[in-house]
């Protein structure tokens, strides 16, 4: 009986009997099943057969079926039924897709990387394969500084594979938590238990009807166990459990085999405790806590690896060596370099246990930190566990010992290490210990210091000091990559490392930068922190208690005043000795000193980069620097000086304090940024500091003098009114009509605390008078001053000032102001291009927008008045200036010198008659001019010098020149030191402004600078083993003395 399906297959066409709901499925299966077999002839087995290798479509393959998951067992042994070869092909696909359906479903189950099924993870994590990675590994990428942002890179990155060039229906389209956290623990320097399962990743074939995802058990869809037979399921029940008793058995065997094989690769038996040693009876899993788990002994020198398991040191070293880089309890990667001693806390607690001693005769219990030094009296006990260190305290450090110690503790290895150098090397125990010194540092991988070792077993020596290489690259402004291309390219054609790297530089820095010394101030100072480890701090730490909801932008770096000051005697320190040894002074004399600052703040104008499009935004700079200008001490009732600036006004000596992007006339700004600077300067005041200073503790009092002011800063910080002002002094009550008439006699009368009580008054109005008659009681005064200055005249703002007025007098004589006062604009700048185009001509001085010192300085000759007289036709008119210009040539020294009664005393002595000549030729010949009215600096130089000179000895020592020199010096470290930050750039000016300053690294370039004038030229004849032909500097520069 031949059974075949009808012409048109569809679900419709089946018998009624298997659509039918309540007839069992498995009776009609069974039916087919007995007709197949009895009529189905052989050929036509074989040509089915044939049929399904070629992919044709079975009934265990159709969608009916597969709907069905119970049955899946009974289908799989049925035979094909015949189909109609109209509709054989139109079967096969539908099979096909619905294979690759099922292929693609069951694929989303596994990972990609590992091909691990996502049930084993009960939480259920999965990421997928293609698109951007998560936030938390993302921002741990930013932290690293990665620039991988998809999962396709990071998996290329970490895994090696590329799955960009995944098909869907092939591979599956996500990975596993455990993969993700190894990708994770890659780039992360946290320890985590993760392991890889397999040696290899997961290869993924296509779709085939033996493939393992599809037919695998223990991967596939559940099934319906069907009830076997009694009989047979209890004699398969105790196969399987004998099986599974010797699987449990040899993995047994395995692991106390690996155990036993830890144990004789370590061999510690001899030197580590037993825990059976143990005083206390501890639970199971303490002792295991504190037992090695190679060894299984009482930890001795106890390291923890990254995966968190703790050893002993030996045994996990030895271990590494013989099984290979990786964790013996958990197989993750581990390196000797990642061993790290464990916390604190638990060492304390494994110190404090309590042990047996196992020397006979012997029932003491010991704890575990004292058990060496207990062991040291049983010499001759051989059941002793440990090594007795004889030399000296068994935990402590060799480096920390003394010589002595050292050398009792080192005796035999040094008795060795002769003995071999007496047989093998002749008898050079040196050349022994170095080379064995050096195959350390190579087996560390420490490399640098293994190449200057070499250098000097070689005799080249080890190159520069890191301190002269700093000094060569502040002084000549180089940048770190300007600096380390030199370095990189004078060790690649010498083969020597002359220059230090940027490391070693770095650390050279610390030592001269602020915020190294320790140092202490008796009594504390008020509202400033004991701290003295303080670098550079945010200039804006005071804004909030000055000033409330302003809104400031702008950028301020600074240091601590004192922790300035203490670095900057130790940078003085050789001098500060050197002065008391020429004093003949004892060197061990403790003070107290004084110490003498000169303070200078000064705005540097515009200092914005003049580059890129666009119009230049003005960006302008304050900085606030001080300078040490002499140090006593008080012996036998007298103040010796023991140091003394020599170049006050030099901008090696002005140390910066404060860096600020602000301008000078932002008068909130201002008090914002200096007001902590001055709260510490006036704490300092009334307290000594206590600083070691050549091994003996010194005291040190500070004496402060804020005259580095020009006249504009004065009166910011003062409160007076501006420079245009009625009242025109900054140390007078004089109004401009009251100097005018007198011109030379005036006394100083103001001073801070005085201005403090006039704005007191300005503000309170006590008299309840009206405002011109409250401005002329408080002289000008109309802000509170924050900032106490000393009543002086700024000597180089007073050369520019000066230089500006005569200036105006050469362009006003050359159009004969004197005869017509009434000329007009266009006049008044015709003078002034005739009087620049002849100053071009005959000195060469090139017209400015600004007055400048240099400037100044070559405008204020006699031969600049000689030139502008050609231009002046009256012969009356040409002696008056040249003695006006006389008499302010005779009077400027005065003003200009460091030590007036030294450098310039007769001028010194002819100054009252001069100013006095002077005010008389500026009322008489210039009376078009000063008729009425005289400049600011005019009446400073004719009315205070005098005064001025009398009372400090000298006006040019305290100028702000210095402060003046370092604008330049700002600009070029701004240059040097260019970063996107400006916050950043701020601080490395600030830093390399300071070491700029330092009087060590000009030590270095002192001697430098007389190396090159004694004659020191560079060899041309230089041999290829020293083609710098710096060989010989070398050698001179070792034999100098710095």
């Amino acid at each position: 009986m031949d059974v075949s399906l009808s012409p048109i297959p569809r679900p419709s066409s089946a018998p009624d009997e298997i659509q039918h709901p309540h007839i069992k499925f498995s009776e009609w299966k069974f039916k087919l099943f007995r007709v197949r077999s009895i009529e189905k002839a052989p050929e036509e087995a074989q040509k089915e057969k044939k049929d399904c290798s070629e992919g044709k479509p079975f009934l265990e393959q159709s969608p009916a079926v597969l709907d069905r998951p119970g049955d899946q067992n009974s289908v799989l042994n049925q035979p094909a039924l015949k189909v109609h070869p109209k509709f054989s092909k139109k079967f096969c696909d539908d099979g096909k897709a619905r294979d690759k359906a099922v292929h693609q479903a069951k694929l989303r189950h596994f990972c990609r990387i590992c091909g691990n099924s996502f049930k084993s993870d009960g939480h259920k994590r999965r990421y997928p394969v293609h698109g951007p990675v998560d936030a938390k590994t993302q921002s741990l990428l930013r932290k690293k500084e990665k620039r991988v942002t998809s999962w396709p890179d990071l998996i290329a990155r970490v895994f090696r594979i590329d799955v960009k060039a995944d098909v869907d229906s092939i591979h599956p389209t996500e990975f596993c938590h455990n993969c993700w956290s190894i990708m994770h623990r890659k780039f992360s320097s946290a320890p985590c238990e993760v392991y890889f399962p397999r040696n290899v990743t997961m290869e993924w074939q296509p779709h085939s009807l033996s493939c393992d995802i599809c037919h695998s058990a223990h991967r596939g869809l559940k099934r319906k166990r069907h009830q076997s037979n009694v009989q047979l399921s209890k004699k398969l029940k105790t196969v399987l459990n004998q099986v599974s008793r010797d699987r449990q058995r040899k993995r047994a065997q395995a692991r106390v085999s690996k155990k036993e094989v830890l144990k004789k690769i370590s061999n510690c038996n001899k030197i580590h405790l037993s825990t059976k040693l143990l005083a206390v009876d501890f639970p199971a899993y303490f002792v295991k806590s504190i037992s090695c788990q190679i060894c299984e002994h009482i930890l001795a020198d106890p390291v923890e690896t990254s995966c968190k398991h703790v050893f002993c040191r030996i045994c996990i070293l030895r271990c590494l060596k013989v099984m290979g880089s990786y964790c013996p309890s958990c197989q993750y990667p581990c390196f000797p370099t990642d061993l790290e001693s464990p916390a604190k806390s638990f060492l304390s607690i494994l110190n404090s246990l309590m042990v047996k001693c196992p020397a006979q005769e012997c029932n003491e219990e010991v704890s575990l930190e004292k058990y060496n030094h207990h062991v040291s009296s049983h010499k001759e006990s051989k059941e002793t566990l440990v090594h007795i260190n004889k030399g000296g305290r068994p935990r402590q450090h060799l480096l920390s010992l003394t010589r002595r110690a050292q050398k009792h503790r080192l005796r035999e290895l040094k008795m060795q290490v002769k003995a071999f150098a007496d047989k093998e090397e002749g008898g050079d125990v040196k050349s022994v210990c170095l080379t064995l010194f050096l195959l350390a540092l190579r087996a560390r991988n420490e490399h640098r210091q293994a190449d200057e070792l070499e250098a000097i077993m070689q005799g080249r020596g080890s190159g520069l000091q890191p301190a002269v290489c700093l000094a060569i690259r502040v002084n000549t402004f180089l940048s770190c990559s300007q600096y380390h291309k030199m370095y990189r390219t004078v060790k690649a054609i010498t083969g020597r490392q002359i220059f230090q790297p940027l490391h070693a530089l770095r650390n050279a820095e610390k030592v001269l930068l602020p915020g190294y010394h320790p140092f202490e101030w008796q009594p504390p100072l008020k509202n400033v922190s004991s701290s003295t480890n303080v670098g550079i701090i945010d200039g804006l730490s005071g804004l909030s208690s000055s000033v409330d909801d302003y809104p400031v932008d702008t950028i301020a770096k600074r240091f601590r005043y004192d922790s300035a000051l203490v670095s900057a005697l130790m940078d003085m320190e050789e001098d500060i000795l050197e002065g008391m040894r020429s004093q003949d002074l004892d060197d061990y004399l403790n003070g107290p000193f004084t110490v003498v600052v000169k303070e200078s703040c000064d705005g540097m104008g515009d200092v914005s980069e003049k580059h890129g499009s666009g119009p230049a935004v003005p960006e302008k700079a304050v900085r606030f620097s001080f300078t040490v200008m002499k140090i006593t001490i008080v012996h036998d009732s007298q103040n010796v000086k023991v140091f003394e600036e020599a170049k006050p006004n030099s901008e090696l000596c002005c140390k910066p304090l404060c860096l600020m992007l602000a301008d000078e006339s932002d008068h909130e700004t201002l008090t914002a940024i200096l007001s902590p600077l001055i709260a510490e300067r006036e704490a300092m005041k009334g307290s000594e500091l206590m600083l070691e200073m050549g091994g003996i503790l010194r005291t040190f009092k500070f004496i402060f003098r804020g005259t580095g002011y020009d006249e504009k800063l004065v009166r910011e910080v003062e409160g007076l009114e501006a420079s245009g002002s009625v009242y025109i002094c900054t140390l007078c009550d004089a109004t401009r009509l009251e100097a005018s008439q007198n011109l030379v006699f005036h006394s100083i009368t103001r001073s801070h605390a005085e201005n403090l009580e006039r704005y007191e008054v300005w503000r309170s109005n006590p008299y309840h008078e009206s405002v011109e008659e409250l401005r002329d009681r408080v002289k000008g005064v109309s802000a509170k001053p924050f900032i106490e200055t000393v009543p002086s005249i700024d000597a180089l703002h007073c050369d520019i000032g000066n230089a500006a007025e005569f200036y105006k007098i050469f362009q006003l004589e050359i159009g004969e102001v004197y005869k017509n006062p009434d000329a007009s604009k266009e006049e008044r700048k015709r003078w002034q291009a005739t009087l620049d185009k002849h100053l071009r001509k005959k000195m060469n001085l090139k017209p400015i927008m600004r007055m400048n010192g240099n400037f100044a300085r070559k405008l204020m000759t006699k031969e600049t008045v000689e030139a502008v007289c050609e231009l002046i036709p009256s012969e009356e008119r040409h002696e008056a200036l040249r003695e006006l210009m006389d008499l302010y040539l005779k009077m400027k020294p005065v003003w200009r010198s460091s030590c007036p009664a030294k450098e310039c005393p007769e001028s010194l002595c002819q100054y009252s008659f001069n100013s006095q000549r002077f005010a008389e030729l500026l009322s008489t010949k210039f009376k078009y001019r000063y008729e009425g009215k005289i400049t600011n600096y005019f009446h400073k130089t004719l009315a205070h010098v005098p005064e001025i000179i009398e009372r400090d000895g000298s006006i040019g020592a305290w100028a702000s020149e210095g402060n003046e020199s370092g604008n330049k010096l700002f600009r070029r470290f701004r240059k040097m030191n260019a970063r996107q930050s400006k916050c950043y750039e701020m601080e490395d000016v600030l830093k390399h402004h300071w070491l700029y300053t330092s009087k060590y690294l000009q030590k270095f370039m002192n001697a430098h600078n007389a190396l090159k004038n004694s004659g020191f030229t560079v060899n041309s004849k230089a041999t290829l083993g020293d083609p710098l032909g710096i060989e010989d500097s070398l050698e001179i520069q070792d034999s100098m003395e710095f």
